[in-house]
């Protein structure tokens, strides 16, 4: 059980998410504590390793050492990671600067969850499905009819996550449409609200939740929510979570891999997702998270562009069940996956019908990628054309071959990102990456308008992915996260529609846009090399 927050700790938070002066002030103050911290830490070694090796009498065995150090690690990578790119980054690093290399890999080279999380992860899933296929039956075998059953039958019988031929798919194609509809959905809340974020910021949009689900609880509605700290370490106070489960008996909350401020503070393995399922009845997600920025209550880097989609039917099955899957790994509450599922319709039987609806999420668990298996599906079946929205463009090798090949054979590949950056080094890694994919006919949009948040595929008009997975490589291989693919429904002609205006609104690059100096090419060379490290 959580320690129970004292009234003085409770009359704190309340004050500073209250006073919006002390509270950013309060929250950077703890950001920069946890980051100079860490950092003091990774420098207080160098220096310590740096001053054993070149002025101390044993400098040779300690630099045998060290070389013997580098050696275990530069094999170590080599078999453990399965994509050149991400080896080559750190096998130079380490090669060429030891001293910062070694630690740095400690401190954020672990791509994958430690033995403890993979464990905990792995027992609430197996658990959940057991649970899940006794009181439900087996997920039907998919077969291949066309180009949405092949994907299904993919994460049918790999992933584990049925495809439904029933329900319904609503299209939002920005944040402050999605949000009515998110209230209006959560007022009508009767027995559950399951809430996952990577971020929750105090503002118009969280208050409003907030008071609906207060509300909801003293009606005896049960309220489950799941944020991940490093998300939030800006935006939501320390113990935050035991504040809310104070103000309800019905409100149960935990955070996910809390920031420590040591090599344990590590940007990997996130929890990406954003899921908000209410009675087992309806689901939205998308790339909006809870945020005044989402629904154009602030400005950030000019206008905030974000997409999502509402799911209603069977289909809200499969996003309960991800967010049960995070939840019995991590609370010390567990719960009963069944009592927050609704008996099926029917509509996970395939019928000939077109429509398809898949919700599906992604780990750093599996291998092979979930995520870039279907992005990289639909990418090679494509005949007509693939548009994409990211806000990140940060590939690997495999990726920006499979996108490169798409355009070679003639299919209209286009790519929408930011004009305006909220993150100016991984803008220059998204822009370090045109070249090669402009060479080879692929078409890159910037978005003039602001910054495009949304993460979204189109396929030839007929099917199309709407998630929280960006096109870049720390969201594909490093992060939780979660999509939804969808085909033969009027949403995907929503999302075409969407593309179009778009495209209006932003700036097709050229080659001329791209000319840099000498300097410039040098920099995008560096950058290029060790993209996949940050």
């Amino acid at each position: 059980m959580k320690k129970k927050l004292s009234e003085r700790k409770r009359k704190w938070i309340e004050r500073t998410v209250a006073n919006d002066r002390s509270y950013k002030l309060f929250l950077y103050n703890r950001f920069f504590t946890f980051l100079g911290s860490a950092l003091l830490q990774l420098a207080a070694f160098i220096f310590f390793m740096f001053l054993i090796v070149y002025h101390s009498q044993y400098a040779v065995v300690f630099q045998l050492l060290m070389f013997a150090l580098q050696a275990v690690f530069l094999l170590y990578i080599l078999n453990k990671f399965p994509r050149p790119s991400c080896k080559m980054g750190w096998i130079l690093l380490i090669v060429l600067l030891p001293f910062f290399g070694v630690p740095w890999y400690l401190f954020n080279g672990m791509v994958q969850p430690t033995r403890k999380m993979r464990k905990k992860l792995a027992r609430a899933k197996e658990e959940n499905q057991r649970k899940i296929k006794e009181t439900y039956g087996e997920t039907p075998s998919q077969t291949v009819e066309n180009r949405a059953d092949a994907i299904s039958a993919y994460l049918s019988n790999y992933a584990d996550y049925p495809t439904f031929a029933g329900g319904e798919v609503t299209y939002y194609k920005a944040g402050e449409e999605m949000f009515p509809d998110m209230l209006s959905a959560l007022e009508k809340a009767e027995k559950f609200v399951l809430l996952e974020y990577f971020i929750i910021a105090h503002g118009k949009m969280w208050s409003e939740i907030r008071k609906i689900l207060l509300e909801k609880a003293a009606q005896g509605v049960q309220i489950r929510i799941i944020y991940d700290d490093f998300g939030c370490i800006k935006t939501l106070p320390p113990r935050y979570e035991r504040y809310l489960e104070m103000l309800s008996e019905n409100i149960k909350c935990v955070t996910f891999n809390d920031v420590i401020p040591m090599f344990a503070l590590r940007m990997n393995n996130r929890d990406h997702r954003k899921i908000l399922v209410i009675d087992g009845k309806v689901a939205f997600t998308g790339g909006i998270n809870i945020a005044d920025e989402y629904i154009a209550e602030k400005q950030r880097f000019g206008y905030w562009k974000d997409t999502g989609v509402r799911v209603k039917g069977d289909a809200v099955s499969s996003f309960t069940r991800m967010f049960m899957d995070m939840w019995n790994a991590f609370s010390k509450e567990k719960e009963d996956v069944t009592k927050y599922l609704l008996p099926y319709a029917g509509t996970h039987q395939l019928d000939k019908k077109p429509l398809r609806i898949l919700p599906y999420d992604n780990s750093p668990l599996t291998e092979p990628n979930v995520a870039e298996a279907v992005y990289a599906d639909m990418i090679n079946r494509a005949q007509k054309y693939v548009w994409i929205f990211t806000p990140y463009l940060v590939l690997d090798e495999y990726m920006r071959a499979t996108l490169c090949a798409a355009a070679m054979r003639g299919v209209d590949v286009r790519i929408v990102t930011p004009a305006i950056p909220d993150k100016k080094i991984v803008y220059r890694m998204t822009r370090a990456n045109y070249g090669v994919l402009m060479q080879a006919g692929v078409k890159i949009y910037e978005y003039t308008p602001g910054f495009i948040h949304a993460k979204n595929m189109l396929c030839d008009g007929e099917s199309a992915v709407v998630g929280t997975i960006n096109l870049d490589y720390r969201s594909l291989y490093h992060h939780f996260e979660n999509a939804v693919y969808f085909s033969g429904c009027e949403a995907v002609k929503d999302v075409e529609r969407d593309c179009n205006e778009v495209f209006a609104l932003s700036r097709l690059c050229t080659e001329k846009d791209m000319r840099k100096t000498w300097l410039g090419k040098f920099i995008d060379a560096i950058l290029r090399v060790f993209e996949t490290l940050l």
